[in-house]
């Protein structure tokens, strides 16, 4: 009689010293792409997943708390968003999102590696919910850094852009995009009210680096705006931080985010009028020094 099999556990870095260990049920499909590791997965307490050298990046149960924070913050802050920018965001939750704004007329998604967007078009349809398809989006293949670059020449204008990037620490693949100089081209290619938002990692295991981001998009921004929101297949909370050239996010009321969802036609999980103000006003996770 052989032995039975013990569970399979993806351990994943929270940092470099904590770990996070997640019950597979089943493997969907591996695959090692020219920049990363991918793995869709069936967990136990969050349903199927993408994996990004060992990052859960999103998951069925919970992945309305990261995309719709990541999304809706800063297209309800924007009065009248046509043209979306968004880098990363390989499974097509975020442009599902931005999508669900009737304003859009134009959402260009632009992720480095085509075996992310294939295998999640295949084994991801919760996700996408078939927005790949939407004719109102365009989805690129490539580096989001040449776009932007080219869309300067080109003189593009956006009127939002989202960033939906592996974490500046758990990879070099997009380490790039986040420094100031890109934020001083991201902000080029904005029209004069235009908005940029980017996940940003976690301020609480990752500090240096998040001072860093958030130092990048001020030099660029006047306002600016930081937040986060706990997401339980990553373990932490992740952050977020909203570069705006007009638009104050902090002034909106609860009545009037509802009211611009509304007259946009979005329906959402977790985001709302108060969930908005929320978000906005809750100081993001630091380590605290206590004196002995």
């Amino acid at each position: 009689m052989g032995k039975k099999l013990g569970p399979i556990v993806l351990v994943e870095p929270l940092s470099g010293n904590t770990s996070l260990l997640v019950k597979i049920n089943k493997i969907i499909a591996v695959k090692k792409s020219q920049y990363q590791e991918i793995m869709i997965v069936d967990t136990e307490d969050y349903g199927r997943a993408l994996v990004l050298d060992d990052y859960v990046q999103s998951a069925y149960y919970d992945e309305q708390y990261y995309h719709e924070s990541l999304v809706h913050v800063a297209m309800t802050t924007h009065v009248n968003p046509r043209d979306v920018l968004i880098l990363g965001g390989g499974e097509g939750a975020t442009l599902r999102e931005v999508l669900k704004h009737k304003s859009v007329t134009r959402a260009v998604m632009v992720d480095i590696d085509e075996d992310v967007v294939s295998l999640a078009r295949e084994h991801l349809p919760k996700m996408h919910q078939n927005a790949f398809d939407d004719p109102r989006a365009q989805v690129t293949i490539g580096d989001g850094f040449v776009y932007v670059e080219n869309a300067l020449v080109a003189r593009e204008k956006f009127d939002v852009v989202i960033m939906d990037l592996t974490d500046p620490y758990s990879s070099d693949i997009a380490k790039s995009l986040y420094d100031s100089e890109f934020f001083g081209k991201i902000k080029r290619i904005l029209r004069d009210d235009g908005i940029v938002v980017t996940q940003a990692g976690n301020s609480f295991y990752f500090p240096e680096v998040y001072d860093w981001l958030l130092q990048n998009v001020r030099q660029n921004f006047p306002i600016v705006t930081e937040y986060n929101c706990w997401i339980p297949s990553f373990g932490y909370a992740v952050n977020f931080i909203m570069g705006s050239l007009r638009y104050d996010p902090h002034v909106l009321t609860p009545s009037e985010v509802d009211e611009r969802l509304r007259d946009r036609g979005v329906s959402t999980v977790f985001y709302s009028g108060r969930t908005h103000v929320g978000l906005v006003n809750m100081p993001v996770f630091r380590k605290i020094n206590v004196r002995s």
